[in-house]
């Protein structure tokens, strides 16, 4: 895809659309288009800046808004913790992989949509439980084991599955209305 004035109003309004959204209080766990977002720009954008900007931007703008709600006491989640590189890195990593979506077919739209969340859920939670994460319900360390790498993957369910629908809805969303805004530029131009 080519960026014109028009794409970038549009991607600016998407970006802050998505970030603002992410701070919602009481939306479902790990349900935000961020994912769909990373897929979505590997996928469609030939420009690679884009493609990355996308997400990340996206992400550090809700972090932003996260730490000045923070600051102000109007929420428990902070915007910036250590650690937090990782799951940029693991956004970076998504929209790779939407750079391998040679075809953007409803089948292999679905496909990367499972795909995508799951192996996001399944590196960051190793990477939680690597590092040293808490269990929830003892509030203890999550022990070096198989039982505590379990024990992670357990604990992050609830946000796996927000993950896995959000990811579902908002890539129909986005590639659907990306479908829809290309068919209707190639009609407009062979009319």
């Amino acid at each position: 895809m080519k960026i014109n004035k028009t794409h970038i109003w549009t991607l600016i309004a998407l970006v802050a659309t998505a970030a603002v959204y992410r701070v919602i209080p009481n939306r479902p766990l790990g349900f935000a288009p961020q994912i769909a977002i990373a897929l979505f720009g590997g996928a469609i954008f030939k420009e690679k800046r884009w493609a990355f900007a996308l997400p990340l931007l996206s992400m550090f703008i809700s972090d932003v808004l996260y730490q000045v709600l923070y600051n102000a006491g109007y929420s428990s989640m902070k915007g910036f913790y250590e650690g937090q590189w990782e799951n940029y890195l693991l956004f970076a990593g998504i929209t790779l992989l939407g750079f391998t979506m040679k075809k953007k077919t409803v089948a292999s739209v679905a496909a990367y949509s499972v795909t995508a969340p799951t192996l996001f859920y399944l590196v960051s939670n190793f990477m939680v439980w690597l590092g040293g994460g808490i269990d929830i319900t003892t509030n203890l360390p999550l022990s070096k084991s198989f039982a505590g790498l379990m024990q992670s993957y357990v604990q992050a369910l609830p946000f796996y599955y927000g993950g896995l629908l959000s990811t579902i809805l908002f890539s129909a969303v986005l590639f659907g209305g990306y479908y829809f805004f290309t068919r209707h530029q190639t009609i407009t131009a062979n009319a």
